[in-house]
């Protein structure tokens, strides 16, 4: 048998194809020739992937260098037969980011059954990505499941390559765009102890180059294979080089003991537009040093091209085409207008002004001194939060998302309007039954940008509260004199 016809045989099934790096293993293994077979509950999904333009049609089998779409569900026994006939090696990218005491049983069962029709198909290789991990230290949940998934793999009759990598560098990982958004959106951090915990970073490219070339393992392989860039850095050093990298100015980080996983899960979700159920899987494996401590795939398989990318090497590549300012552009806009707000609100309201002096006030307001002091505070909450908001729907860069930040921009828009002409009539004007009905539409207002707010996270949703609530102690106030003052 020529190589050609060799590599026009060979059937590639795929799990996890639609995901970042599954997807990107799809294209590795098609521009090396094989057949490729995914795994996917949508035939839609892996339809709007970069490979789409190479699916065959559907019950058509796919020839060297395309793809054929098997439907299905990883859970069942019959869609995992049918999707491994055949199959020359497979590779097992599926991971739960779920929560709770069963998906750790939910891994496992999924794995065994995978393994279990692996061995009926008589498959010549499974390759799995799981996480690189110290070998002396309890692990979190999702970091201990994915060491688990591998050992299920590596005790079951098929030879099993279990390849083990830290944080993966490229536009679509998780774990990349956490990195990208603190250390874009932060000019400095008190981080907890995991930043400074050392990790070997590897960029995407280098991490499909291991996947697919540990098909050509001999059948005896049987093991785990740490990968890992030339790179060896604190999360805290990342955040520098990252900053340093893309011209940013410096990022000055600092750690304390003081964070717990969970608060550290909901700090990221403010910050960047991962949730928190997601940013607290990814926590799990900075608590831990996650290193590459031997590089022997390297030398059974050789590596990429040019060796394996440095840290600023793949940030770059995956940065290319990517504003990594949108964040500082959106928030002086944002800042811009509510700075604006503020100005034109002082100027309207004046509470030393003859008028306002003369008014019946309930005992209960706040002093005059309070409410510049009150409003400075919001606004700057006002402007951060809704930055945050707006640079998250401008980022996703989608028809829906623009539609979005449209919206959002609108409200926004009509609520600083109201916010600014709000302090005219209030301290200006004879009609207090204005002020209050004014107040009113402000409040309204304020409480649909913390619903806005709270849909994109409910940390900014939580941090922009307080002014609603002003707005509406302003409207209760607002209300209050109308009613002493009725009769002037």
């Amino acid at each position: 048998m020529t190589n050609d016809t060799a590599a026009q045989t060979r059937l590639a099934l795929v799990t996890g194809a639609t995901g970042y790096v599954g997807s990107n293993l799809v294209t590795e293994l098609l521009d090396s020739g094989w057949r490729v077979r995914t795994l996917s509950r949508s035939r839609g999904k892996a339809l709007s992937m970069p490979w789409a333009d190479k699916i065959v049609a559907e019950g058509k089998q796919a020839g060297a260098g395309e793809v054929e779409v098997y439907e299905g569900d990883a859970t069942d026994r019959q869609d995992l037969g049918a999707a491994l006939a055949d199959a020359t090696a497979a590779w097992y990218l599926i991971h739960s980011m779920g929560e709770g005491d069963d998906f750790r049983k939910e891994e496992r069962e999924m794995a065994q059954r995978f393994a279990a029709v692996a061995e009926e198909q008589e498959i010549g290789r499974i390759v799995f990505l799981g996480g690189l991990h110290p070998s002396d230290e309890e692990l979190s949940e999702h970091l201990g499941s994915r060491v688990e998934v591998g050992e299920i793999f590596l005790d079951s009759k098929v030879p099993t390559a279990a390849l083990q990598a830290g944080v993966v560098l490229g536009q679509g990982s998780i774990s990349f765009q956490m990195l990208r958004h603190l250390s874009e959106r932060l000019p400095g951090a008190i981080g907890p102890d995991w930043i400074r915990h050392e990790i070997t970073p590897i960029s995407v490219r280098d991490v499909v180059f291991y996947l697919a070339s540990a098909a050509e393992l001999p059948a005896d392989v049987n093991r785990t294979f740490d990968i890992g860039g030339p790179d060896t850095l604190e999360y805290a050093t990342m955040m520098k080089e990252y900053a340093k990298v893309e011209g940013l100015l410096p990022r000055l980080v600092f750690s304390a003991p003081v964070t717990t996983p969970e608060l550290a899960a909901r700090w990221i979700a403010l910050v960047t537009p991962i949730k928190t159920g997601l940013a607290e899987p990814l926590i799990g494996s900075l608590l831990h040093n996650t290193v590459v401590k031997e590089r022997d795939l390297e030398e059974m398989v050789g590596t990429p091209e040019g060796g394996n990318q440095s840290f600023a090497e793949a940030v770059a590549e995956a940065n290319k085409g990517v504003d990594t300012r949108r964040w500082m552009k959106t928030l002086g806009v944002v800042g811009g207008a509510v700075t604006a707000c503020g100005v034109i609100g002082s100027v309207l309201g004046k509470p030393d002004s003859r008028h306002y002096r003369s008014l019946k006030l309930p005992n209960w307001q706040p002093p005059a001194i309070a409410f510049p002091i009150v409003w400075t505070a919001l606004y700057a909450d006002i402007a951060v939060i809704n930055s945050l908001v707006l640079a998250d729907h401008i980022e996703e860069d989608t028809a829906n998302s623009k539609a979005a930040a449209r919206k959002h921009a609108a409200a926004l828009g009509v609520n600083l309007a109201l916010n600014a002409g709000w302090s005219g009539v209030f301290f200006r004007s004879k009609r207090k039954r204005l002020a209050a009905a004014w107040a009113g539409a402000l409040a309204a207002s304020s409480a649909d940008l913390v619903r806005r707010a709270w849909k994109s996270a409910p940390e900014r949703g939580a941090l922009l509260a307080p002014y609603a609530a002003w707005t509406g102690f302003a409207t209760v106030l607002s209300a209050e004199i109308a009613r002493l003052n009725r009769k002037r």
